[in-house]
């Protein structure tokens, strides 16, 4: 199965029981898909997503729904996807898991999976470095410079997001902790807000700056106006060659220059 960059078209024939046809054609940067309550936003990402985690599955079902792969050729597309609604853990989720932390939400189970992923993102920003300086390439302190800043735009990033409420990240831990009147807490503590935005940017950050597709339905949800208007330039940083398709209410998050980006669900059903 070849791994492409990013999705160029969705088309989908049985949106609400086969009523509706949607023809969607995205760009590589940032797609946003707008529109009233009801009118199917959020079925039309589900239902992206719900296919892609069932690709490789034996007797699946597609639902109607076609793909088009950049570049030419894939038929798959590496992705992660961000839910904004933070409902309480129930017992069962938390089976399998082994771990002093206290984990009271989805959010907080979301961070917790998204440290073990931190640790090993920084295992491959060593071995990128090592492997600079074993290969004698040309200014290799200068490259390995650049390689290690990447996890310090990032901290100063969180850094900077979070100044209103003196929280700043322990720069000398391995896994995310935050200092906060002089006390060092996990980021289970953190408001929903602040989680919600930790896990946008984490989960953004250790893809290494690769082509990956971002779903977010409704990411504005818990976050303050301002961060609203930053999110997109905030991913959009930490890594140019993510495709961002989300789903929104909030006039907010398309306030930084990304109007152009904006479809109407009306726009592409029919």
């Amino acid at each position: 199965m070849q791994l492409g960059d990013y999705i160029r078209t969705i088309e989908i024939d049985a949106l609400w029981n086969g009523q509706r046809h949607v023809i969607w054609h995205l760009t590589p940067d940032v797609n946003i898909l707008s529109g009233v309550n009801g009118v199917g936003k959020s079925t039309i990402l589900n239902k992206v997503v719900k296919y892609l985690l069932n690709i490789n599955k034996i007797n699946k079902k597609d639902d109607g729904i076609t793909l088009t792969i950049y570049p030419e050729g894939s038929s798959y597309v590496n992705f992660d996807v961000i839910r904004s609604f933070d409902r309480p853990m129930v017992s069962s989720d938390l089976l399998n898991i082994v771990t002093d932390a206290i984990l009271q939400s989805e959010l907080d189970f979301y961070l917790y999976q998204l440290q073990r992923k931190y640790l090993d993102y920084q295992v491959n920003l060593s071995n990128r470095m090592v492997e600079l300086y074993t290969n004698n390439v040309p200014n290799a302190h200068e490259k390995a410079q650049k390689i290690a800043y990447e996890k310090t735009f990032f901290q100063d990033m969180v850094d900077d997001l979070f100044s209103e409420t003196g929280k700043k990240i322990v720069r000398d831990k391995n896994e995310i902790f935050f200092t906060s009147l002089d006390e060092v807490i996990p980021p289970y503590k953190l408001s929903s807000g602040e989680k919600q935005m930790l896990i946008i940017l984490l989960t953004v950050l250790i893809q290494n700056k690769q082509p990956y597709v971002l779903f977010m339905d409704e990411p504005e949800v818990s976050l303050h106006i301002q961060w609203q208007q930053r999110l997109i330039s905030l991913v959009r940083s930490l890594n140019p060659n993510c495709q961002i398709i989300l789903t929104t209410h909030s006039p907010a998050v398309i306030m930084d220059g990304w109007g152009d980006c904006v479809t109407d669900v009306d726009d592409i059903v029919s």
